[in-house]
């Protein structure tokens, strides 16, 4: 294909996924601010609504590309990183080759060569066959295995110019290693993605604690709340997050000490009981709105349409907690996962003037679960919400 134009779209990453088009796009301008904030997101290059290629920004400014045949068919992976003072070089290369669109769709392919290039111009071009149209590549190579062939060349070939957000021109040369070339100047239109109503909101989060028949994607169900049991706090900072995952940065919100009753939404289905959603009541007083508890450095600026901050669960467990309250791991086992076998939430004990911690099933199991702040006429933390979106409603804020 010859192109003189290419149109540009956004959204998260997802090469190592199959398909030809962004699964979840994102605008522009949200993409350029995760740019500057070192965030991940993926550029798609299209032309005549055929994929070529799609470049996907990682952490420590780190670039991998995939490029796409005339079939459209993601045929090659390149991995880029930091060179010199603005450049990049591509230190590995990866190829595929496929005997029919079965086997791509299946991923099995016959022939992949990965090229590892080194900062110095150290050269590995590595072989590996699989599949019968790949044995016969391997007889000819007179190896039954992997083949490699080493060398020593100039690196700046494999060198490309870091490109600025928006400039991914940078990328065009790259195309051509698919047989596709480009024309002596090539256009960047950018493809118009819909604003939508930003990142996920706190929509029907009453509707989660109205107990009563509601409808559910899986059917029909029934809501009902349940005691969990009171939290004291005593430090002024509320803490949500997995009890047993100490890998995880808890969300904390600053509410008055004292102790306040926790109630969990249960969300009965054929299917049977599930923890919808679980609160903490600090005032009685209806929220007047909602906010998204968020970390120091997270930005509801780089968020796509629906998307969330939220607590990381990786045990199956959520809890509320005094954020000075520490956990024993050694008494997780006996003291709570076991007990939540049977119950639906397990309270961790102290002393009489010591923090607790309440502990609850986290919805569906692993996961993350954004957490809202609920706060009065006056600015006030009326409640705290962790929804495990099981069924949040349709409504309004």
């Amino acid at each position: 294909m010859i192109f003189d134009s290419l149109d540009v779209s956004y959204g998260n990453m997802w090469g190592s996924q199959q398909g030809t088009t962004h699964p979840d796009p994102m605008p522009r301008a949200v993409a350029a601010r995760r740019h500057a904030a070192g965030m991940e997101y993926a550029v798609l290059l299209s032309a005549r609504e055929r994929p070529l290629a799609l470049v996907e920004y990682w952490p420590r400014r780190m670039w991998r590309m995939y490029l796409f045949d005339d079939r459209s068919w993601r045929m090659q992976m390149i991995d880029l990183k930091p060179h010199s003072a603005g450049m990049l070089l591509a230190h590995r290369n990866t190829r595929w080759q496929f005997s029919n669109e079965q086997e791509h769709a299946s991923w099995n392919w016959d022939v992949q060569e990965t090229t590892t290039v080194s900062a110095d111009g150290q050269v590995e071009v590595s072989s590996e066959f699989g599949g019968p149209l790949g044995a016969l590549h391997a007889l000819a190579a007179g190896s039954s295995g992997a083949r490699v062939r080493r060398f020593v060349t100039a690196v700046e070939s494999f060198l490309c110019s870091v490109p600025e957000f928006g400039d991914w021109q940078v990328f065009a040369p790259f195309l051509a290693q698919q047989g596709h070339e480009s024309a002596r100047s090539v256009v960047l239109r950018d493809v118009s993605v819909d604003e939508g109503s930003g990142p996920l909101r706190a929509t029907g989060i009453d509707q989660l604690f109205s107990p009563g028949a509601c409808d559910t994607p899986d059917g029909p169900a029934a809501v009902d709340l349940v005691d969990a049991g009171l939290l004291r706090i005593t430090s002024g900072q509320l803490a949500v997050s997995d009890p047993g995952w100490s890998g995880e940065t808890p969300r904390t919100v600053a509410v008055p000490p004292g102790e306040f009753p926790v109630t969990l939404s249960l969300l009965r289905t054929a299917r049977g009981v599930d923890v919808a959603a679980a609160r903490v009541t600090l005032l009685d007083i209806p929220p007047r709105e909602w906010e998204m508890a968020l970390l120091p450095d997270e930005d509801l600026g780089l968020l796509g349409e629906g998307q969330f901050y939220g607590v990381g669960v990786d045990t199956g467990t959520a809890a509320f907690m005094d954020a000075t309250r520490t956990v024993i791991e050694d008494q997780l086992d006996d003291e709570l996962f076991m007990p939540l076998d049977s119950h639906l939430a397990v309270e961790l004990p102290s002393t009489e003037h010591e923090p607790n911690l309440i502990a609850f099933r986290a919805g569906m199991g692993d996961g993350a679960y954004p957490v809202w702040i609920g706060r009065t006429d006056d600015g006030q933390v009326g409640c705290v919400v962790v929804d495990f979106q099981l069924h949040s409603a349709d409504g309004g804020e």
